[in-house]
């Protein structure tokens, strides 16, 4: 158990490899209720949000959708990424643990400007489960019915599980297919157990944070404090798939629309790396023996068999296929430059 954002959190339960395996090959059941929630009302609730994030709510076009997305500083630096939710009557975003605070007093800032939004922080009171892996689904049919089959990639559903009401997207932070489920922070034990008895039959396995993040990063799925942060753009971290700069106006475009057009000063890279000796945060990354950027992110691939790593370098040495190296305990090993992701699951 170690602390993280205030928290009391499990690294592993059993071991980081079984976990991850678990996941990757039948299912994995996570306790994140340390991310936070809040919910976003009002007859301008949508000109609010789509005002403050840089992807495109009008993607959103009817309810029960989910978006992944930032928060962007007028500079073009990251205030955090963030998952919105359409329901019916509101907005639902769900933001990480460690910007919780920052994230609300960021969002405050600028709704006096929409008569009528509300804002609330139901973190608190809201537990989330994530389910994940190949058997996630077959295991919420058993519980909620056929109707899973049809919910698609980051879509979302309300229902009840013996008696304890939820409600999730089929969304997640591993690379696999499962469901990221709300539900009241008194009905979170009751709802653990269920989850972990009902998927003895597929595999199930309780996961710490050790595999979450073996599992993100062989995904190439960005961590806030790390490939993300006030410093970084989401266009630097490789994520400007979801930056829409043609949208219209929201907080950050013109930063963001001025690195576009003028070039940007670090690309985030996946790095394949030789060797056995694991690439870790802050380890140089070298060309030709000299360093040019740092390790972000690295690890074990524990699925794809081999060491990876994310990191930043500047944007004449991130094209695919270029020889690189990782300085790792004085010794340059080899690392490739990679296409994003190492891992993909089969459709």
């Amino acid at each position: 158990m170690v602390d993280f954002a205030g928290w009391n959190m499990p690294v592993q339960y059993r071991s980081i490899i079984a976990e991850h395996t678990a996941v990757r090959t039948k299912v994995g059941l996570f306790d994140v209720s340390h991310m936070g929630e809040f919910v976003v009302r009002g007859n301008r609730a949508h000109d609010f949000v789509q005002y403050m994030i840089a992807n495109d709510l009008n993607r959103l076009a009817t309810p029960n959708k989910a978006l992944y997305t930032q928060l962007v500083m007028p500079n073009g630096g990251t205030v955090d990424d963030l998952i919105v939710y359409r329901r019916a009557e509101d907005y639902l975003m769900v933001v990480n643990a460690s910007n919780i605070e920052k994230d609300w007093d960021w969002l405050k800032q600028y709704s006096g400007g929409f008569d009528g939004v509300t804002l609330s922080n139901i973190s608190d009171e809201t537990a989330l489960l994530a389910l994940q892996g190949p058997n996630a689904a077959p295991l919420m049919v058993e519980l909620i019915g056929d109707e899973i089959n049809s919910i698609p990639s980051f879509g979302y559903m309300e229902g009840t599980v013996d008696g304890v009401k939820l409600s999730f997207g089929r969304t997640g932070y591993t690379g696999e297919d499962g469901f990221e489920i709300l539900v009241a922070a008194a009905e979170a034990v009751k709802l653990w157990n269920l989850l972990l008895g009902s998927g003895e039959s597929h595999g199930i396995e309780p996961c710490g944070l050790g595999a979450r993040d073996t599992l993100r990063l062989e995904a190439g799925l960005p961590l806030y404090g790390h490939e993300l942060d006030e410093q970084t753009s989401p266009l630097e971290s490789g994520i400007g798939w979801s930056v829409k700069l043609d949208k219209g106006e929201f907080v950050g475009r013109e930063a963001l629309l001025k690195q576009k057009t003028e070039g940007l000063a670090k690309v985030c890279v996946c790095l394949k790396v030789e060797g056995k000796a694991l690439p870790r945060q802050g380890y140089p990354i070298c060309a030709d023996g000299t360093g040019i950027g740092a390790v972000t992110s690295g690890s074990q691939g524990i699925f794809v068999g081999y060491p990876i790593a994310m990191g930043f370098v500047p944007p004449a040495y991130s094209d695919v296929g270029r020889q690189l190296s990782v300085e790792i305990r004085g010794n340059q090993l080899g690392a490739e430059v990679v296409r994003r992701p190492f891992y993909k699951r089969k459709a």
